[in-house]
């Protein structure tokens, strides 16, 4: 293997590396501010999008892109924790919302910035050739490690969310 070749592969190493140190660092953060891991502040911010309606756990499913299984249990903490409640819902008895609480939306107003809303502006800047070829490289990298077929949500965390497991929790 030539000495540039070495070189890149050890760059592509260390950016890689630095991504999953970013992002479990911001866990860690988001844990200290507000006691939440990165999943469940984004259910906590689905919900307050409309909080006197609050959210099914049909449509976290699908605006997370998980089971509803995963979202029960993201919920079940988030009760637990006094950040959201389950009510049923006004307009089908058979099925219950989600609301915020005014703990959850204290959490919400007092987490850092997640790391995806951070990367989706500066994504988004970027000129529509570079998004195409930033995503092809990403989705590359992800067959080079066999995680193509990897079930994933649009939530930066390091651990997988059906397992979320926050400081608190």
């Amino acid at each position: 293997m030539a000495t540039s070749s070495r070189n890149r592969t050890d760059e592509s190493l260390v950016a890689l590396r630095r991504i999953l140190r970013a992002t479990e660092l911001y866990e860690r953060k988001l844990a200290q501010a507000a006691g939440l891991s990165p999943a469940q502040l984004r259910v906590l911010q689905l919900v307050a999008a409309n909080p006197q309606a609050g959210a099914t756990p049909k449509m976290l499913s699908t605006r997370m892109g998980v089971t509803q299984a995963t979202i029960s249990a993201l919920v079940d903490r988030l009760e637990r924790n006094g950040f959201v409640t389950r009510v049923p819902s006004r307009t089908d008895r058979r099925q219950v919302d989600v609301i915020i609480t005014e703990a959850g939306l204290a959490a919400v107003e007092s987490a850092p910035d997640a790391l995806q809303l951070q990367y989706v502006r500066a994504f988004e800047q970027l000129a529509d050739w570079e998004q195409a070829q930033l995503v092809a490289s990403l989705e590359r990298v992800a067959a080079l490690l066999n995680a193509e077929d990897i079930d994933a949500s649009p939530v930066l965390a390091v651990r997988d969310i059906r397992n979320d497991r926050s400081r608190r929790g």
